[in-house]
């Protein structure tokens, strides 16, 4: 029986298929494909980490049903971060929650406080769930263009100002997966008092808050006086701690927001698994030199990307921040769009990327690539990048040159 229905009508086709499908035939056919396309960290979560999981799991009395808003401890814990971090101070009980990874939090926030037809505005490019997790809620998005020589507050304003009704919340991202682009807190004070003004909510994804190279650590909205009137912030045990498969996540900040998503949650899930979340809480009480660790170790890569990719002709913005590079598409490519540009990357160079399209139109300019492979691998991307692009040069020299000779 084939039926319609209402929520998958809503969503396009996945972009992202293509590529992946043409990648699992290249692979099945033996070709060495270089995966620089999701960003799903390569390396393992730090031993102490697994060891606490290792310790709490062989305790019967962690294997019954947790909690849909984190156990206490974790919620201290996450408290305890933002004081150290941030000086911001959470009170536990009510304005932190823990999340089954930040990406589920925002989708059942987003499910909690839209109903049909709501306007919800959302930076384009930005990461799926942003304008998907309000679109399969019923909501309407209305997006944000973040493009060279605009400036996001002024379309924010541009934007209210024509929305019929009136929003109801936006999103933020920084440091921003895909563009790798951060903010301050002089910005974020503008956008709490912004909408705080309108009576519009602010989700923040604060998820790479910790992948940072030469540049000042990036800031909590919640760091603003007032932000909490407005705001709610997600963050992320994922990328920090390498712990993408853990599933774990937070939010915090305005209580309002907080006790919505506590209560979509208690309806649909009992927590992730409690060694999990003591786990969770040892990373944030433990060490942090594993985090530091982990920084370096995506800065060292992101240098040799980014000095690789320039020596080979192919110019690409040094990424302050997160575990990307944004990629403009070289220019004799540039009429092809992202998706063919990466599907030729995939076929010639044996490289795989994300396409910038789909992360929204305006993304459409560039690809996404993720430092997820070793240095070694990097370079072998590089070179093979190298190859392609000087291959292409030879056949549209070519064309040209055909071109004058029939002319």
């Amino acid at each position: 029986m084939e039926s319609e229905f209402y929520r998958l009508k809503r969503l396009p086709p996945y972009v992202f298929a293509e590529v992946n499908a043409m990648k699992a035939r290249a692979r099945a056919a033996a070709d060495d494909i270089i995966d620089l396309g999701m960003g799903n960290p390569d390396q393992p979560t730090p031993q102490h980490i697994v060891d606490k999981l290792v310790e709490a799991a062989r305790n019967p009395r962690a294997h019954r049903y947790s909690m849909s808003r984190g156990i206490p401890g974790l919620r201290k814990a996450l408290a305890g971060y933002y004081q150290r971090r941030f000086n911001v101070d959470l009170d536990p009980e009510t304005e932190c929650i823990v999340t089954l990874g930040s990406k589920e939090g925002l989708a059942n926030l987003a499910s909690a406080i839209t109903s049909p037809g709501d306007i919800l505005l959302v930076p384009n490019p930005s990461y799926p769930i942003h304008p998907y997790g309000f679109i399969i809620a019923g909501g309407s998005v209305r997006h944000i263009p973040v493009i060279p020589n605009d400036d996001l507050l002024t379309a924010l304003k541009r934007a209210v100002k024509h929305s019929v009704p009136k929003p109801v919340a936006l999103v933020l991202n920084y440091p921003s997966n895909p563009t790798a682009l951060i903010a301050d807190l002089d910005f974020y004070g503008q956008v709490v008092d912004f909408c705080r003004f309108h009576g519009i909510y602010i989700l923040s994804d604060l998820a790479y808050a910790e992948i940072y190279f030469d540049i000042e650590p990036p800031p909590s909205i919640l760091q603003v006086p007032g932000a909490k009137d407005v705001a709610i912030e997600f963050t992320s045990m994922s990328k920090t701690y390498n712990m993408p498969g853990w599933r774990i996540g937070f939010a915090a900040g305005n209580k309002t927001l907080i006790h919505a998503l506590s209560r979509i949650k208690s309806y649909l899930d009992y927590g992730a698994f409690t060694p999990i979340q003591v786990a969770a809480s040892a990373a944030l009480n433990g060490p942090q030199e594993c985090v530091e660790e982990i920084r370096q170790l995506y800065k060292d890569r992101r240098d040799v990307l980014i000095e690789g990719l320039e020596a080979a002709g192919w110019s690409v913005p040094c990424p302050p921040a997160t575990m990307f590079a944004w990629a403009p598409i070289p220019p004799a490519f540039a009429h092809l769009g992202s998706l063919e540009f990466s599907k030729l990357l995939l076929r010639d160079a044996k490289v795989a990327v994300a396409p910038g399209i789909g992360f929204g139109e305006h993304g459409d300019g560039h690809v996404r690539i993720a430092l997820v492979e070793n240095r070694h691998r990097i370079r072998q991307a590089v070179r093979n990048i190298k190859q392609f692009l000087g291959s292409y040069d030879k056949v549209l020299e070519n064309a040209e040159k055909e071109k004058v000779i029939g002319a």
